[in-house]
């Protein structure tokens, strides 16, 4: 029996990928979850052989959660599902050895095999995906910097960042303000809305 976390934050869209894994009857999910806080907890509970993550859901950087879950069970296989596929998306997941990577337009049965063959000990990265992100362009940001992008973008405070990656606000309003330097921006929601439009979020 294959046990797997599911997280993803559309209702409707969890629904239908807990009924596609109701048929099969080696597939067990052991945690259903809408919202990306509860994704380390339930993996450390459950331990999942396989955790299928939707990476687009809000709040926390759901590929730094899937970093912890490679860190603390090494026994568990990473699934990311995403709408938008993004090449920094995928290059950083390449580059973390993320074990599976689909997009939701894959048919259903693709999902229930990939999650199969990452149980079996397979890795599964669609090839154009993963061409595609190396020819991308690599963006101007150090990541450092766009880990700090990605939490303003979601909606945390200077303070907020600057407690979750153990930094002190005015380092956190410096790299604030490089990004914006280096990417022409005007404002801060101006660098959040050029790097997401290129990919890099």
């Amino acid at each position: 029996m294959t046990t797997v976390l599911l997280a993803e934050d559309v209702c409707m869209v969890r629904g239908a990928f807990l009924a596609l894994f109701a048929r099969e009857a080696d597939i067990d999910v052991v945690a259903d979850l809408g919202d990306s806080g509860e994704i380390l907890p339930a993996a450390r509970l459950h331990k999942p052989d396989v955790a299928v993550i939707d990476i687009d859901m809000p709040g926390q950087d759901d590929l730094s959660i899937i970093q912890e879950i490679h860190d603390e069970l090494p026994g568990t296989r990473t699934l990311i599902l995403t709408h938008h596929w993004r090449p920094t998306i995928v290059r950083r997941a390449l580059d973390m050895r993320v074990d599976g990577f689909l997009v939701k337009c894959s048919p259903p049965e693709k999902l229930v095999s990939t999650v199969r063959d990452l149980a079996a000990g397979h890795r599964v990265i669609d090839a154009d995906l993963a061409v595609s992100a190396w020819q991308a362009p690599i963006p101007p940001l150090t990541e450092r910097q766009l880990e700090v992008l990605r939490l303003a973008a979601a909606g945390e405070g200077v303070p907020d960042i600057a407690a979750r990656l153990n930094l002190s606000p005015g380092t956190i309003r410096n790299y604030l303000t490089s990004v914006t330097a280096k990417l022409n921006a005007r404002t801060r929601m101006d660098a959040v809305r050029i790097a997401a439009d290129a990919g890099w979020l």
